[in-house]
């Protein structure tokens, strides 16, 4: 039931030719977020992701970064065929390992349509799969990861141990200069994380912090934007910080924002005025000849600090599921000479525009 890209593309061709486009919902501020449901899919929505990065620390004390990240896709047809083989719904999930002693991203990646019990994301609560990769959310509110792939593997608990943090407006998240360019978007900083990683036939117990976001859109990015720099950091002293800027073509900022949580839990109000991410240093990709800004300079309000990458290949091709190439990388926010936080920053756009 798995399919690649370009396979998936054959098939939306082929029942777009029997039905009409679908009418997708738009989103609009003052829905209120309910939970559990709003963790669970949304599937008359265009585009969805459950999004988890963390660092993860081994018994003999060497640090590594971890991402595992589930979309799912309404594809651009009518929704209206009565074939179960329809792709009324498709899903892809990536998985990736940074490991500075190996120096490159371990990565891995599927893709399936959903439906025949192979391929599911549940609308009751987080709970969605590929196979046998999955994240699913327990009663007990704590989040179990598994993810069998050839050459990576994750068994993985992660356990709240703070409230959701709501983005943007109670979780209304602009991404652009029009109100109908935005997303649902929650957090869920500060995760504590245990279980074992397998890689090159060696598996170790781990434990670490980690960091979810979810979110659902139906038209996020507008038409100047070719992608977007973005970064969580579990903050040292409790807090949590959200921040990106969204860029056209020629690298200057279509739109920026910023949440802050401090430890105490407090949230602090911070204009788009008050957000900058500036590159600092550029490292170039030897397999796709991209380059990312692996150091970026940071300031949001009050806070400034660098972030420093634990190491600079931490790119991911995913052309053969959603057909993007990205940078994902663990990062450490690094102020003067002080550690403040470790998190995880997406650089989207620097190898071709991106497209959800």
């Amino acid at each position: 039931m798995r399919i690649s890209g370009w396979a998936a593309l054959l098939v939306l061709g082929w029942v777009a030719a029997f039905a009409a486009l679908p009418d997708y919902p738009r989103v609009l501020p003052g829905r209120a977020l309910s939970f559990p449901r709003d963790h669970g899919a949304h599937p008359e929505h265009r585009t969805e992701w459950w999004y988890v990065t963390g660092w993860l620390e081994t018994n003999s004390g060497e640090p590594l970064g971890f991402q595992v990240t589930f979309f799912r896709s309404k594809p651009d047809i009518g929704q209206g065929n009565p074939s179960r083989f329809a792709p009324d719904q498709l899903l892809f999930a990536h998985a990736a390992l940074s490991d500075p002693r190996i120096g490159y991203l371990i990565h891995e990646q599927r893709s399936a349509r959903a439906g025949f019990g192979l391929a599911e994301a549940e609308q009751r609560d987080t709970d969605v799969h590929i196979d046998d990769w999955s994240l699913k959310r327990g009663t007990d509110d704590h989040y179990q990861i598994s993810i069998k792939g050839r050459e990576l593997q994750f068994e993985l608990t992660l356990v709240p141990t703070q409230p959701i943090l709501l983005q943007g407006d109670a979780g209304y998240s602009r991404k652009g200069p029009l109100a109908s360019e935005a997303s649902y978007y929650y957090s869920q900083p500060h995760l504590e994380v245990s279980g074992t990683e397998s890689h090159d036939g060696h598996s170790r117990s781990v434990k670490g912090r980690a960091w979810i976001d979810h979110e659902w859109s139906s038209t996020m990015l507008a038409k100047e934007a070719v992608g977007w720099d973005w970064v969580g950091i579990n903050l040292d002293d409790g807090g949590a910080l959200t921040a990106f800027r969204i860029r056209d073509s020629a690298g200057r900022a279509l739109w920026t924002h910023a949440s802050r949580r401090r430890g105490d839990g407090t949230k602090v109000a911070i204009a788009a005025n008050a957000v900058n991410l500036v590159p600092i240093r550029r490292w170039r990709s030897p397999r796709t000849g991209a380059r990312y800004p692996v150091v970026m300079h940071v300031a949001v309000g009050d806070l400034s600090f660098d972030l420093v990458p634990l190491q600079d290949d931490q790119e991911l091709d995913a052309r053969t599921s959603t057909g993007n190439v990205y940078w994902e990388g663990a990062v450490t926010a690094v102020g003067g000479s002080k550690a403040l936080g470790r998190g995880y920053m997406e650089l989207t756009g620097y190898f071709r525009p991106l497209r959800l």
